[in-house]
């Protein structure tokens, strides 16, 4: 039986205590949970699996998820120590960074729409930032965006459900395309909100394991 490094894993939650300062319920937790959901049970491959960055705590001959795309590098260093790791990057540019360390692979951010399309409601609101409030810092948003972050993923769906424009990156901009924003730019390491197609999980886990057959050598 492959293991299983996840957010439920008691390392991530000791990492996440520091790093995070508690909050444990960010973006990767979130991923996480859908991977598990979705990817793990139907993928077929005899790898490991490491959903969350958990630093020394890991497995040779592992499918391992990067989540960040700028300290790419100093946060995940630690994989030197494993072998034979197929690193799966959500941003095309990110696979150089962890070329060394495994064989990487391009999986585009995907998201549950069945459950985001349950959240859509009536633009009432402008416009407002929706993330980790860390990401605020050396970015740049409009004086009167509001600010919506620092709590659960479900009741930031909810909010930003109301808003015609939505000031975010990844998921959450994905999320919010769902729910009929306009995706506004903030973030200079994304200057283009393009980049942000609406990808169903379900449709992810194909994707993932044509992927995966190519690295593996099989049709």
């Amino acid at each position: 039986m492959p293991q299983i490094i996840d957010h439920n894993s008691e390392w991530y939650k000791f990492i996440s205590k520091h790093y995070e300062k508690g909050d444990i319920y960010n973006g990767v937790f979130y991923y996480s949970k859908e991977i598990c959901k979705f990817f793990i049970p139907k993928i077929k491959t005899d790898r490991n699996w490491i959903t969350v960055n958990t630093p020394t705590h890991g497995f040779d001959h592992s499918i391992v998820f990067i989540h960040n795309n700028r300290r790419t590098e100093q946060l995940y260093d630690w994989l030197k120590g494993f072998k034979d790791l197929i690193l799966v990057c959500g941003v095309p540019s990110t696979m150089q960074k962890v070329a060394h360390l495994g064989t990487p692979i391009y999986l585009p951010l995907s998201v549950d729409v069945e459950e985001v399309e349950k959240y859509k409601a009536e633009k009432t609101r402008e416009e407002a930032f929706a993330g980790r409030l860390p990401k605020l810092i050396g970015n740049r948003i409009p004086n009167n965006c509001d600010i919506i972050g620092g709590i659960s993923r479900e009741m930031m769906l909810e909010r930003m459900a109301r808003y015609k424009k939505i000031y975010a990156v990844g998921r959450t901009a994905i999320e919010a395309k769902i729910l009929g924003c306009e995706i506004g730019v903030y973030d200079d390491y994304f200057p283009d909100p393009n980049v942000w197609k609406i990808l169903d999980s379900r449709d992810a886990v194909k994707i993932l394991q044509k992927e995966l057959d190519k690295v593996e050598g099989l049709k």
